[in-house]
C-alpha cells in the first residue's frame, strides 16, 4: 500500500523521517510518496485534503480535525522553542500592536501564539518563513515573526528580538509549545495509521540512536545551514514530544485548540478526538 507523505526540508522533519523515507527501518510492507513543501504549504493541501499523512501546524490541523487525526509520534512540541518577535536593531517602533508584521503563515501555530499574545494586532502580510528577516530588514513591515532555524541566524543580520511569543505562552500556560503535528486522514484503516504511527517512532529511535551523525538527508535538505545551526535545531525542536505526546503533551494540544476555537470563532457539528489513539 502507499501513501503520500509530506513534511518540511528543515532538519527537524528530515531527522524525524529519514530513516523511514530511505528504508533504514522495515517498512512493514508500506510504501510512502515524499512530498516536501514549506509548512504553509503544507497547511494550505490540508485544507483540499491533499495528503494522506502530513506535518501540519496546530491551527490548520483544528481546522481540519474532521478530516485528519493526530499521530502520538513526529509532533513539535517543547519548552523554550517558541516562535519570536523580530525587528531591526535600535529601530524605535510604537506599539507592538500597531506595527505591521510579517508572519508565516495565516495557518501557522505562530500566527495563533501572535494573536494570543498580543490580540489586538492588525497589519499582517504572510510570506515563506524563509523571507521574513529580509521584509523586517528591506523595511517592507516593522516587525517579523520568525521560526525554524532563523532563531539561531537573526542577529547575525541585524536583528534583534521583541518579544519570545513562546515564552508568552509558558508563563501564562505552564505547558509546552505545541508548534506542530503529523496528522493522518481519518479515512485510512485506524489498523494502518498505528502501523504508520509506530514506524515514525522507530524512525525517530533510529535516528538518535546513531546521533550525533547527521544523516546525509538531512545535511542535503538543509541547504546553506552549517553543522552547528543543524545540531542546534534537531536539539530544540526534536525531543521527547517526538516520540510521544504523553499526558503533558496532549493538554497542550488541546489547551492550543480551546484558544484556537475562541479567538478563530471556529465551530464544528462535530467533536471527535483528536488523538488517534483514542479513537473507538
Amino acid at each position: 500500500m502507499r501513501y503520500t507523505l509530506g513534511f518540511s526540508t528543515c532538519p527537524n522533519d528530515t531527522f524525524i523521517f529519514d530513516a523511514l523515507v530511505n528504508k533504514k527501518i522495515d517498512t512493514e510492507g508500506l510504501e510512502f510518496d515524499i512530498v516536501l513543501e514549506d509548512i504553509e504549504t503544507l497547511n494550505q493541501w490540508a485544507l483540499d485534503d491533499k495528503l494522506d499523512i502530513s506535518k501540519l501546524s496546530f491551527p490548520s490541523f483544528f481546522k481540519k480535525k474532521d478530516s485528519y487525526v493526530l499521530l502520538n509520534s513526529g509532533s513539535a512540541l517543547g519548552k523554550g522553542v517558541g516562535p519570536l518577535l523580530i525587528k531591526k536593531e535600535n529601530a524605535e517602533l510604537p506599539n507592538i500592536e500597531s506595527c505591521s508584521i510579517t508572519i508565516p503563515g495565516i495557518n501557522t501555530t505562530a500566527n495563533l501564539l501572535l494573536d494570543f499574545s498580543f490580540p489586538k494586532t492588525k497589519f499582517k502580510i504572510s510570506k515563506i518563513f524563509s523571507s521574513i528577516e529580509e521584509a523586517v530588514l528591506n523595511g517592507e513591515t516593522e516587525l517579523g515573526v520568525i521560526i525554524h532555524e532563523n532563531r539561531f541566524t537573526y542577529h547575525q543580520k541585524g536583528l534583534e528580538k521583541v518579544a519570545d511569543l513562546g515564552a508568552l505562552w509558558e508563563q501564562k500556560m505552564n505547558l509546552p509549545i505545541p508548534l506542530g503535528g503529523i496528522a493522518i486522514k481519518r479515512s485510512i484503516d485506524p489498523f494502518i495509521s498505528s502501523k504508520i504511527q509506530t514506524l515514525i517512532r522507530k524512525s525517530l529511535e533510529f535516528a538518535w540512536e546513531n546521533y550525533p551523525t547527521i544523516p546525509q538527508y538531512v545535511q542535503d535538505l538543509a541547504q546553506s545551514l552549517n553543522e552547528n545551526v543543524i545540531r542546534q535545531h534537531i536539539e530544540l525542536y526534536v525531543n521527547n514530544y517526538s516520540l510521544t505526546l504523553e499526558e503533558e503533551g496532549r493538554n497542550a494540544i488541546l489547551k492550543l485548540q480551546e484558544i484556537y476555537m475562541k479567538n478563530k470563532l471556529e465551530d464544528s457539528a462535530s467533536n471527535p478526538s483528536i488523538f488517534l489513539n483514542e479513537l473507538k
